[in-house]
Protein backbone atom coordinates (compact mmCIF):
# COMPACT_ATOMS: atom_id res chain seq x y z
CA UNK A 1 0.00 0.00 0.00
CA UNK A 2 1.51 3.32 -1.11
CA UNK A 3 1.73 6.21 1.25
CA UNK A 4 2.20 9.92 0.54
CA UNK A 5 5.58 11.47 1.33
CA UNK A 6 5.84 12.97 4.78
CA UNK A 7 4.58 16.55 4.80
CA UNK A 8 7.14 19.22 5.65
CA UNK A 9 7.68 22.90 4.87
CA UNK A 10 9.80 22.20 1.79
CA UNK A 11 7.17 19.93 0.26
CA UNK A 12 4.41 22.43 1.01
CA UNK A 13 6.33 25.29 -0.61
CA UNK A 14 7.35 23.27 -3.66
CA UNK A 15 3.75 22.19 -4.20
CA UNK A 16 2.54 25.78 -3.84
CA UNK A 17 5.11 27.01 -6.38
CA UNK A 18 4.04 24.31 -8.84
CA UNK A 19 0.38 25.22 -8.35
CA UNK A 20 1.03 28.94 -8.84
CA UNK A 21 3.09 28.20 -11.96
CA UNK A 22 0.16 26.29 -13.41
CA UNK A 23 -2.87 28.16 -12.10
CA UNK A 24 -1.65 31.59 -10.97
CA UNK A 25 -1.17 33.12 -7.55
CA UNK A 26 -4.83 33.98 -6.95
CA UNK A 27 -5.90 30.35 -7.23
CA UNK A 28 -3.15 29.11 -4.94
CA UNK A 29 -5.12 29.11 -1.70
CA UNK A 30 -4.45 27.15 1.43
CA UNK A 31 -7.53 25.01 0.80
CA UNK A 32 -6.63 24.31 -2.84
CA UNK A 33 -3.09 23.45 -1.80
CA UNK A 34 -4.37 21.10 0.91
CA UNK A 35 -6.55 19.35 -1.67
CA UNK A 36 -3.57 19.02 -3.97
CA UNK A 37 -1.48 17.47 -1.17
CA UNK A 38 -4.41 15.33 0.00
CA UNK A 39 -4.30 16.68 3.53
CA UNK A 40 -6.61 18.83 5.61
CA UNK A 41 -6.05 22.61 5.52
CA UNK A 42 -5.18 22.48 9.21
CA UNK A 43 -2.25 20.19 8.41
CA UNK A 44 -0.64 23.00 6.39
CA UNK A 45 -0.67 25.34 9.37
CA UNK A 46 1.87 23.11 11.10
CA UNK A 47 4.37 24.32 8.48
CA UNK A 48 3.22 27.82 7.46
CA UNK A 49 1.28 30.21 9.68
CA UNK A 50 -0.94 31.63 6.92
CA UNK A 51 -1.14 32.30 3.18
CA UNK A 52 1.00 35.43 3.47
CA UNK A 53 3.83 33.43 5.03
CA UNK A 54 3.35 30.78 2.35
CA UNK A 55 3.82 33.39 -0.40
CA UNK A 56 6.94 34.68 1.37
CA UNK A 57 8.33 31.16 1.31
CA UNK A 58 7.37 30.72 -2.33
CA UNK A 59 9.22 33.90 -3.22
CA UNK A 60 12.25 32.79 -1.26
CA UNK A 61 12.16 29.54 -3.23
CA UNK A 62 12.34 31.52 -6.49
CA UNK A 63 15.01 33.94 -5.24
CA UNK A 64 17.13 31.06 -3.92
CA UNK A 65 17.30 29.86 -7.52
CA UNK A 66 19.05 33.03 -8.71
CA UNK A 67 22.65 31.95 -9.35
CA UNK A 68 25.54 33.79 -7.79
CA UNK A 69 27.33 36.23 -10.06
CA UNK A 70 31.04 36.95 -10.11
CA UNK A 71 31.26 40.44 -8.63
CA UNK A 72 34.89 40.95 -9.57
CA UNK A 73 35.76 43.70 -12.04
CA UNK A 74 33.38 46.24 -13.52
CA UNK A 75 30.44 46.97 -11.20
CA UNK A 76 28.08 47.69 -14.11
CA UNK A 77 28.78 44.30 -15.70
CA UNK A 78 28.26 42.52 -12.39
CA UNK A 79 25.04 44.43 -11.67
CA UNK A 80 23.69 43.75 -15.15
CA UNK A 81 24.53 40.05 -14.88
CA UNK A 82 22.91 39.78 -11.45
CA UNK A 83 19.73 41.49 -12.63
CA UNK A 84 19.46 39.36 -15.76
CA UNK A 85 19.92 36.27 -13.58
CA UNK A 86 16.97 37.47 -11.50
CA UNK A 87 15.03 38.15 -14.71
CA UNK A 88 15.47 34.53 -15.80
CA UNK A 89 14.36 33.21 -12.40
CA UNK A 90 11.26 35.41 -12.32
CA UNK A 91 10.39 34.64 -15.95
CA UNK A 92 10.13 30.97 -14.98
CA UNK A 93 7.53 31.89 -12.34
CA UNK A 94 5.40 34.79 -13.70
CA UNK A 95 3.30 34.97 -10.52
CA UNK A 96 6.41 36.04 -8.58
CA UNK A 97 6.25 39.51 -10.12
CA UNK A 98 2.85 40.17 -8.57
CA UNK A 99 3.89 38.53 -5.33
CA UNK A 100 7.00 40.59 -4.71
CA UNK A 101 5.16 43.84 -5.35
CA UNK A 102 2.52 43.02 -2.73
CA UNK A 103 4.71 41.72 0.11
CA UNK A 104 4.40 43.86 3.28
CA UNK A 105 7.98 43.08 4.38
CA UNK A 106 11.13 41.93 2.63
CA UNK A 107 12.25 38.41 3.42
CA UNK A 108 15.90 37.68 4.29
CA UNK A 109 16.56 36.32 0.78
CA UNK A 110 14.97 39.43 -0.74
CA UNK A 111 17.29 41.55 1.37
CA UNK A 112 20.25 39.38 0.39
CA UNK A 113 19.64 40.07 -3.30
CA UNK A 114 19.35 43.79 -2.65
CA UNK A 115 22.44 43.73 -0.46
CA UNK A 116 24.43 41.97 -3.18
CA UNK A 117 23.45 44.64 -5.72
CA UNK A 118 24.48 47.42 -3.35
CA UNK A 119 27.72 45.67 -2.40
CA UNK A 120 28.67 45.54 -6.08
CA UNK A 121 28.01 49.26 -6.43
CA UNK A 122 30.07 50.06 -3.36
CA UNK A 123 32.86 47.88 -4.74
CA UNK A 124 32.75 50.08 -7.84
CA UNK A 125 33.41 53.13 -5.68
CA UNK A 126 29.90 54.60 -5.71
CA UNK A 127 28.91 56.79 -2.78
CA UNK A 128 26.13 55.73 -0.42
CA UNK A 129 23.94 58.54 -1.75
CA UNK A 130 24.45 57.45 -5.36
CA UNK A 131 23.76 53.82 -4.43
CA UNK A 132 20.55 54.97 -2.72
CA UNK A 133 19.31 56.87 -5.77
CA UNK A 134 20.33 54.10 -8.17
CA UNK A 135 18.36 51.50 -6.24
CA UNK A 136 15.30 53.75 -6.45
CA UNK A 137 15.86 54.23 -10.17
CA UNK A 138 16.09 50.47 -10.66
CA UNK A 139 12.87 49.85 -8.73
CA UNK A 140 11.41 46.53 -9.95
CA UNK A 141 14.23 46.28 -12.50
CA UNK A 142 16.40 44.89 -9.71
CA UNK A 143 14.23 41.77 -10.05
CA UNK A 144 14.46 41.73 -13.82
CA UNK A 145 11.11 43.20 -14.77
CA UNK A 146 9.31 46.51 -15.11
CA UNK A 147 5.78 47.65 -15.73
CA UNK A 148 5.41 49.09 -19.22
CA UNK A 149 2.12 50.93 -19.55
CA UNK A 150 1.72 51.71 -23.24
CA UNK A 151 -1.93 50.96 -24.07
CA UNK A 152 -2.96 51.70 -27.64
CA UNK A 153 -6.40 51.19 -29.18
CA UNK A 154 -6.97 48.18 -31.40
CA UNK A 155 -7.91 49.17 -34.96
CA UNK A 156 -11.23 47.89 -36.36
CA UNK A 157 -11.13 44.71 -38.41
CA UNK A 158 -13.19 46.20 -41.26
CA UNK A 159 -10.70 47.60 -43.85
CA UNK A 160 -12.61 50.84 -44.51
CA UNK A 161 -13.20 51.55 -40.82
CA UNK A 162 -9.59 50.64 -40.11
CA UNK A 163 -8.31 53.12 -42.72
CA UNK A 164 -10.46 55.91 -41.29
CA UNK A 165 -9.42 55.11 -37.74
CA UNK A 166 -5.74 55.03 -38.66
CA UNK A 167 -6.00 58.34 -40.50
CA UNK A 168 -7.68 59.96 -37.50
CA UNK A 169 -5.08 58.46 -35.16
CA UNK A 170 -2.23 59.78 -37.33
CA UNK A 171 -3.75 63.25 -37.37
CA UNK A 172 -4.11 63.31 -33.59
CA UNK A 173 -0.86 61.55 -32.62
CA UNK A 174 1.71 62.13 -35.38
CA UNK A 175 4.75 61.43 -33.18
CA UNK A 176 3.43 57.98 -32.19
CA UNK A 177 2.79 57.12 -35.82
CA UNK A 178 6.22 58.40 -36.85
CA UNK A 179 7.90 56.22 -34.22
CA UNK A 180 5.90 53.09 -35.04
CA UNK A 181 6.23 53.38 -38.82
CA UNK A 182 9.77 54.70 -39.38
CA UNK A 183 11.90 53.04 -36.69
CA UNK A 184 14.20 50.23 -37.89
CA UNK A 185 11.93 47.66 -36.24
CA UNK A 186 8.62 49.08 -37.50
CA UNK A 187 5.96 46.42 -37.70
CA UNK A 188 7.91 43.94 -35.57
CA UNK A 189 7.10 42.84 -32.06
CA UNK A 190 9.31 44.36 -29.40
CA UNK A 191 12.21 42.27 -28.12
CA UNK A 192 11.45 42.35 -24.39
CA UNK A 193 14.97 41.39 -23.35
CA UNK A 194 16.51 44.04 -25.58
CA UNK A 195 14.11 46.74 -24.39
CA UNK A 196 14.71 45.81 -20.77
CA UNK A 197 18.48 45.80 -21.30
CA UNK A 198 18.37 49.19 -23.03
CA UNK A 199 16.59 50.84 -20.09
CA UNK A 200 18.82 49.09 -17.57
CA UNK A 201 21.95 50.23 -19.39
CA UNK A 202 20.69 53.81 -19.44
CA UNK A 203 20.40 53.74 -15.65
CA UNK A 204 23.75 52.06 -15.05
CA UNK A 205 25.64 54.18 -17.57
CA UNK A 206 24.10 57.36 -16.15
CA UNK A 207 25.03 56.27 -12.65
CA UNK A 208 28.62 55.63 -13.69
CA UNK A 209 28.76 59.05 -15.35
CA UNK A 210 27.56 60.72 -12.16
CA UNK A 211 30.14 58.77 -10.16
CA UNK A 212 32.92 59.94 -12.50
CA UNK A 213 31.76 63.54 -12.05
CA UNK A 214 31.87 63.24 -8.26
CA UNK A 215 28.12 63.80 -8.00
CA UNK A 216 26.47 64.80 -4.72
CA UNK A 217 22.83 65.68 -4.20
CA UNK A 218 23.84 69.35 -4.10
CA UNK A 219 24.81 69.03 -7.80
CA UNK A 220 22.00 69.08 -10.42
CA UNK A 221 21.98 65.78 -12.24
CA UNK A 222 21.70 67.36 -15.69
CA UNK A 223 24.75 69.53 -15.01
CA UNK A 224 26.77 66.53 -13.88
CA UNK A 225 25.80 64.48 -16.92
CA UNK A 226 26.82 67.32 -19.24
CA UNK A 227 30.07 67.97 -17.38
Amino acid sequence: MSTLPRLDRERVVEAAVAMADEQGLDRTSMRALADQLKVTPMALYNHVANRSELIDNMLDHVIAGIPDVDAEGDWMHATRARIFAARAAFAAHPWAREAIETRPLATPLTLRHMDALMAGMFAGGLSADLVHHTMHALSTRMWGFTRDVLPTPQPPSDPDERARAMAAFAASYPAIVRMTTTSPHAGEACDDDAEFGFALDLILTGTQRLHEQGWTRAMPVDHALRG
